[in-house]
């Protein structure tokens, strides 16, 4: 059976959601970060990064959500999550992937851990300068959904349920994601497939959502 370890409201989210919209078995262990229980000596023989989420298949440990979201569609493909490789739709899946965690991912790092970055006294100019790069990213992600259901236009994949645990991280920002024309109902849509709202339900996590 298919293991993810995972903490609500983490990265971990979007393997999570992945998992239940696959339909398969699978067991969650939701680590106590407030006991830091990712950097116990068990946890990080599994990933020595100490960070969520894991997901364990068989003999296969693979950590990067990006990563296990890929894992999973591939190795159930009725589900769809998916383009054919070769694919132009799923080179546009790979590129929006990669966007979503490499650069959209990538700079909120600094916004909800500003002490690695900076002093104390320079936490509220830099989270300022990250909100305003995130809102110019996230307007770009709105202006592609236009006309779009999905990001990918009529395919639900695994770019969408990525693409909301980004955008519920700007739930408490000045500039929230969820405020944008296309990107609220987008996000509404997204929310109401009964594998996201199990996922959050599972997670403890109520409103906002996002």
């Amino acid at each position: 059976m298919i293991t993810l370890y995972n903490m609500p409201s983490t990265a971990g989210m979007a393997p999570h959601i992945v998992l239940r919209e696959i339909g398969a078995p699978h067991r969650m262990v939701l680590l106590d970060g407030d006991a830091k229980a990712q950097k116990a000596p068990e946890y990080l023989a599994l990933n020595p990064h100490g960070r969520v989420p894991t997901l364990v298949d068989g003999d296969l440990v693979i950590s990067e959500s990006a990563a296990i979201c890929l894992h999973l569609a591939e190795t159930h493909p009725q589900a769809g999550l998916v383009p054919p490789l070769g694919s132009a739709e799923r080179a546009r899946l790979v590129q929006w992937l990669v966007y979503l965690t490499n650069t959209v991912q990538a700079e909120m790092m600094p916004y909800f851990y500003p002490d690695r970055y900076v002093p104390e006294e320079g936490a509220a100019a830099l989270r300022a300068r990250v909100e305003a790069r995130l809102a110019g990213m996230f307007a770009h992600i709105d202006g592609e959904l236009a006309g779009r259901t999905w990001l990918l236009g009529e395919r639900y994949t695994i770019a969408d349920p990525y693409l909301f645990m980004l955008a519920r991280w700007t739930r408490n920002m000045t500039r929230k994601a969820r405020d944008l024309p296309n990107l609220g109902p987008y996000l509404a849509r997204v929310y109401a497939r009964p594998a996201v709202a199990e996922a959050l339900k599972a997670e403890g996590i109520g409103e906002p959502y996002y």
